[in-house]
């Protein structure tokens, strides 16, 4: 009897957390269980499909600009432009022109990322040291085997960087396009500020934060497998800047 009524008033304690508009409830927690983790798949998907679509774009970009003074000095103005672009009116100008879609955030997310790895990418090629390129040259490198093997792996480093800066913004971003109902788990951030819904503003912001620090710690760690992957690429360089090299 005693353990009987224990229980049924635990259960009226976490039921009522809901009537009581608390921060933390865990019987919001069982109850929108479904809805939560829909939101955070939708979140993700977005997330992931705009900086694929940015990669997609930005590598043959640079390819293209890279040794071309005045194309490469205007696009990185413009993708800066661009960048300076707040979401908030970027996303709802997209809205004739796609509807009311996913692609209405993943399209300007990926414009974002875009900007970012741009830069990135330029910047990692740029910084591949000369004296490396001219040796692989002299070693009858072609073009694409030098890219492939000699300037990608040393740059990827920074490109990776700036996969991380755009991915991660992305996940923060994403949340605005709850004013289109495509926000994944900025639709319930969003909603539960209307309503003054406190678990569900608390637990979106959560996830959201712990989605955005999984990604960043996971490309943290692909970053610096790759670092070290290009530092031994350059030291194994070494002996062909000094003269070594096949016999």
């Amino acid at each position: 009897m005693i353990l009987g009524g224990l229980g049924a008033h635990v259960r009226s304690l976490s039921e009522g957390c809901l009537s009581r508009n608390e921060w933390i409830c865990g019987d919001y927690l069982d109850s929108r269980r479904a809805e939560l983790l829909a939101a955070t798949w939708q979140h993700a998907w977005i997330t992931v499909v705009s900086v694929v679509l940015a990669s997609v774009l930005a590598f043959p970009l640079a390819l293209l600009v890279r040794r071309r003074p005045g194309p490469k000095g205007l696009l990185l103005a413009s993708s800066t432009v661009l960048y300076s672009i707040p979401s908030l009116a970027l996303i709802p100008v997209m809205v004739p022109f796609t509807g009311l879609s996913p692609w209405t955030v993943v399209l300007p997310l990926a414009l974002y990322s875009l900007a970012v790895l741009l830069r990135n990418t330029l910047a990692g090629l740029d910084g591949v040291p000369t004296p490396v390129v001219d040796a692989a040259r002299g070693m009858g490198y072609a073009p694409a085997r030098l890219l492939l093997t000699v300037e990608l792996p040393l740059a990827l480093p920074a490109i990776l960087a700036g996969l991380r800066i755009a991915t991660v913004s992305a996940v923060a971003m994403t949340t605005i396009g709850g004013l289109v109902g495509f926000g994944g788990l900025g639709t319930l951030l969003l909603d539960g500020q209307r309503r003054n819904f406190r678990a569900q503003v608390l637990t979106a912001t959560v996830l959201v934060v712990a989605l955005a620090v999984v990604v960043d710690l996971v490309l943290l760690a692909v970053q610096r497998a790759a670092g070290r992957r290009g530092g031994r690429r350059a030291a194994g360089a070494e002996p062909v800047l000094q003269g070594g090299g096949p016999g």
